[in-house]
């Protein structure tokens, strides 16, 4: 299984090139019916469109409920385990509670999470604690 960072959710279903270690991984997970979004995306996505930081098409809702009615998509809701886990991750960790939720969501799944943000990249790498790929 792969958890999509919220940026990755956008490029991914735009149509917008990924590095390729990723899309291998995003492909072989839809393979397998093992991509999952966590349910904060959607949130992420509804906030960028409120201030006009992205354009969609439709609604954002429709727009996320469009992602989860896929076959190979799973939603991650936020579970009250993974609202505590982050706000303990171990390390040094910055404040984002997006952030911190997708983080501990992948932690809890134990699956990998596909992002291009550094900081989360580089705490992965450097802690260990989830598993990353660049996206």
């Amino acid at each position: 299984m792969i958890l999509l960072d919220t940026h990755v959710v956008l490029w991914f279903r735009s149509g917008v090139s990924l590095r390729s270690e990723a899309m291998r991984a995003i492909e072989r997970a839809a393979r397998e019916r093992a991509i999952a979004i966590s349910a904060i995306s959607a949130w992420e996505i509804g906030m960028l469109a409120s201030k006009g930081r992205i354009i969609v098409e439709e609604s954002p809702a429709a727009y996320v409920r469009a992602l989860f009615a896929r076959a190979d998509i799973m939603e991650a809701p936020v579970s009250a385990e993974i609202a505590e886990l982050a706000a303990r991750l171990p390390g040094v960790f910055h404040g984002d509670p997006a952030d911190r939720i997708i983080t501990a969501t992948a932690a809890t799944l134990g699956c990998r999470l596909a992002t291009r943000d550094k900081r989360i990249l580089g705490y992965g790498r450097s802690t260990r604690f989830i598993g990353v790929v660049a996206a």
